[in-house]
């Protein structure tokens, strides 16, 4: 795949031409340094008071590559990662002899553990020669929202052509069968064209309150720079986006009437970021690579209006954007030792490039260690704590799931409280799991709670400890049901 030359962050310099699904950030990585927290980047001004400093600790540098197309792929790179059903799923850009079109490929591996070696990845989505994708299929974002896969990717049907990338969606029921759209659903917005003609593209989604939240770049964006770096936001709560679409503005979201609207507010002054919601901070964390840094990491409010914490660094060599550790709904995942005081912030990066393109997929990661989750509602998301009515409730999504049984909200929730967070009596009961409740599984779904006709997908524990009867369908049949809640992300399940 030809690879252009990419524009450098952190002190601006300028974009060059970019071709099909190339990158279109800095290459110059800064020597090895161990993870810490910084206050701002050399390109913003000084940290606000209402920054609140981040603490960090337990840095984890690389043992080597960690995951790649082997021998036969030249490049790897834009890595999307998460927790799913206990193994951690990673898919990234490459290119495979002998699979499709000549072009990039997305493939995918998983494994038990983030410490060792992945298998080699297969590849799974391709250019089959026709469409807006096809030849290149690269920088995936995926996602799982009750039981269904959502892989948003930048496509192009060819090379050297201006402006020629655009997002496109393809969903599936097991992370490795797509079933693509065949247009795209997020075309260059065409507001001010630039010398950098990459287009629309590096796309990173999230799932928030019922809300598909999509960030990427658009080099045509009103409000980017000269290079053509920035990062827009459309959300939606339909997946496809083509329906109920809002456009982050200065003034906040806004409805439009699609897709291609006006890109008048950036949350980052990068290329090729990657992000997620934190539970434990109430705010959304963005990632993107900074010359002499690494992965800077920078924080917003669920409205976007400051930033309430102080960026944090985690530090190294790096060739292309990040991608997040994240779960399957795109949050952040909770510590095992302590999910409401601390926030494990992984990231796999590419950290070499042999003369075909970035590729040497490496783990670096730091937790944040002064969280102040689980106290008040804003916080609590996934937290489980007991009712006036001597049951169990857990937050979700601003509204609460009563559970009979605590063994059973310690199977679905992040942590279990001994005490009430303030203001819990003002928010409502959404669903309710009695002790017995059915259930229903299939082959490649996972298994659901049946709460008044819809299915709560949870793991298969909580099934287990509820004591609740197992109804086995088809997977055509688990799909076609209606869905309440997804209630499988909080613990990887």
């Amino acid at each position: 795949m030809p690879r252009p030359i990419r524009a450098t962050i952190g002190g601006l310099t300028l974009a060059v031409a970019l071709t099909a699904c190339g990158s279109a950030e800095g290459i110059t990585p800064p020597s090895t340094t161990a993870p810490t927290a910084v206050q701002k980047r050399v390109d913003q001004p000084p940290a606000d008071a209402a920054e609140v400093p981040l603490r960090t600790d337990r840095p984890r540098q690389p043992a080597g590559t960690l995951v790649s197309g082997g021998p036969a792929a030249p490049y790897n790179y834009a890595p999307t990662a998460m927790y799913d059903g206990g193994r951690y799923r990673i898919w990234w850009c490459s290119q495979l002899p002998d699979v499709g079109v000549p072009g990039d490929d997305v493939l995918t591996s998983s494994a038990d553990s983030l410490t060792t070696p992945f298998p080699y990845g297969t590849a799974v989505l391709h250019g089959i020669g026709v469409g807006f994708d096809g030849e290149h299929t690269c920088d995936p974002s995926v996602i799982k929202i009750n039981g269904v896969y959502y892989l948003y990717y930048t496509g192009a049907a060819s090379d050297g052509d201006d402006l020629v990338n655009s997002i496109g969606l393809a969903v599936s029921g097991d992370g490795v069968h797509w079933q693509r759209r065949p247009d795209p659903i997020v075309s260059p917005s065409m507001d001010r064209l630039r010398p950098n003609k990459y287009g629309v593209g590096q796309p990173s989604v999230l799932h928030l309150d019922g809300w598909f939240y999509l960030m990427f770049t658009d080099t045509t964006g009103l409000a980017a720079n000269t290079a053509g770096a920035a990062q827009f936001v459309l959300r939606s709560p339909d997946p496809t986006f083509a329906t109920s679409v809002q456009a982050l503005t200065p003034n906040g979201f806004r409805d439009v009437a699609g897709t291609k609207t006006q890109r008048s507010l950036s949350v980052a002054n990068a290329f090729s970021a990657d992000w997620m919601w934190v539970d434990a901070l109430g705010a959304f964390a963005i990632a993107h690579e900074v010359d002499g840094k690494g992965t800077v990491i920078s924080f917003w409010d669920k409205d976007f209006t400051m930033h309430p914490y102080q960026d944090v660094v985690v530090g190294g060599p790096w060739q292309e954007g990040p991608g997040l550790v994240r779960r399957a709904d795109g949050h952040a995942p909770a510590s095992a030792e302590d999910p409401c005081g601390r926030v494990p912030l992984d990231v796999v990066r590419a950290t070499g490039d042999a003369g075909h393109g970035p590729t040497d997929l490496r783990l670096f990661g730091i937790d944040i260690a002064n969280a102040d989750g689980c106290k008040t509602l804003a916080t609590a998301e996934g937290v489980a704590m007991p009712s006036p009515d001597r049951m169990i409730v857990m937050v979700f999504g601003g509204r609460l799931v009563k559970i009979e049984r605590r063994s059973v909200s310690a199977q679905i929730a992040v942590k279990v409280l001994d005490e009430p967070v303030p203001g819990l009596d003002s928010l409502p009961v959404v669903a309710l799991i009695k002790a017995g409740t059915p259930a229903v599984h299939a082959p490649n779904r996972p298994y659901a709670f049946l709460l008044d006709g819809k299915l709560w997908p949870v793991g298969a524990g909580a099934v287990q400890a509820n004591s609740s009867p197992v109804t086995e369908t088809t997977d055509e049949d688990w799909d076609a049901r209606p869905k309440g809640g997804d209630l499988s992300a909080f613990r990887g399940n």
